[in-house]
């Protein structure tokens, strides 16, 4: 499933829960991990000092501090590199996302893990938690292979996922994160859920619907599931559809913590535009800030694409 994962770091505790899942996923696929720390942003052109992500101080950016930099990186994940197997440390300056893309393009990895540090308790100061978050939403707008965003500790995913649920709403970027989720749960073994929020309010709005639309609904969309996902599994039967109605990015948590989901799987947007100029959409943020097990969002079909015939 994997052969490359790029682990972008800051070295902070805010990594803590990322990193866990970074290395649990390189030692289960045998895959090579690139351990990535963008150091900071050139001051000004070509100066020799970079503005530091974390502190906004300006420091000299300098042979030995990259190799400092990569001994403390070294040290605060001693634990995970005596286990594992194939690991490169890189220290670069630079924009966060740019240094992260220009990495992943340089090695053709299969799947980047960052942190969404939105969290109120994180350390630091609020200047890194918003270089932090806008690097995540750069990230996952303009990344070729799925990026798994973690925001809090995974309880169940201890080595690897059992419960994956895909959230769809149908849109052709769905695709994507289908054939990702589907890829995911084949090669593991694992339960697959396909699942959908039916809003309510954005089809009857002004209205109240009466139990029968509902139910129509429900069985309407249980049929586009069937005709869009099901039909592309073949012989894959580890699977539920599950069509639930409210809002979207509460009935997924809901349902997610209901089947002790150890990793969810959403489009990184839904409208038909081009990847790059798509914000990340509004459900999967609002799940991303809000989920107890990692979230993938799969921006475009290069790395996930399914061959229908081996599918």
């Amino acid at each position: 499933m994997f052969t490359k994962i790029l682990f972008a770091t800051s070295g902070s505790p805010t990594c803590d829960n990322a990193a866990k899942v970074a290395f649990e996923l390189a030692d289960k696929y045998n895959a090579k991990l690139l351990l990535l720390h963008v150091v900071g942003s050139p001051s000004r052109g070509f100066s020799p000092y970079v503005v530091d992500n974390r502190t906004g101080e300006e420091v000299s950016y300098d042979p030995e501090y990259v190799e400092w930099v990569k001994e403390e990186l070294k040290t605060t994940y001693a634990k995970q590199l005596e286990k594992a197997k194939d690991v490169t440390i890189e220290a670069r300056a630079g924009v966060p996302h740019n240094e992260i893309m220009r990495l992943a393009r340089q090695e053709d990895v299969d799947l980047i893990v960052v942190g969404a540090h939105t969290r109120s308790e994180d350390p630091g100061a609020s200047r890194y938690r918003a270089v932090a978050g806008n690097t995540m939403q750069k990230v996952a707008q303009r990344a070729r292979c799925p990026v798994l965003i973690v925001n809090r500790p995974c309880e169940t995913c201890f080595w690897y996922f059992s419960n994956i649920v895909f959230g769809t709403d149908f849109s052709k970027a769905a695709d994507s994160a289908f054939a990702f989720a589907y890829k995911m749960a084949k090669s593991i073994g694992c339960k697959l859920y396909l699942f959908h929020a039916l809003d309510i309010s954005a089809i009857y709005a002004g209205k109240t619907p009466d139990q029968g639309s509902i139910e129509k609904s429900i069985k309407e969309a249980t049929g586009k599931i069937k005709a869009l996902y099901v039909e592309r599994m073949e012989d894959f039967d580890n699977y539920e559809i599950v069509v639930r109605e409210g809002i979207p990015y509460v009935e997924i948590l809901k349902f997610a913590r209901e089947k002790s989901g150890d990793l969810l799987v959403m489009a990184h947007h839904t409208r038909d535009i081009d990847p790059e100029e798509a914000e990340l959409g509004s459900t999967v943020e609002q799940v991303v800030m809000r989920s107890a097990c990692p979230v993938a969002s799969v921006n475009r079909p290069d790395k996930v694409a399914l061959d229908e015939k081996a599918a």
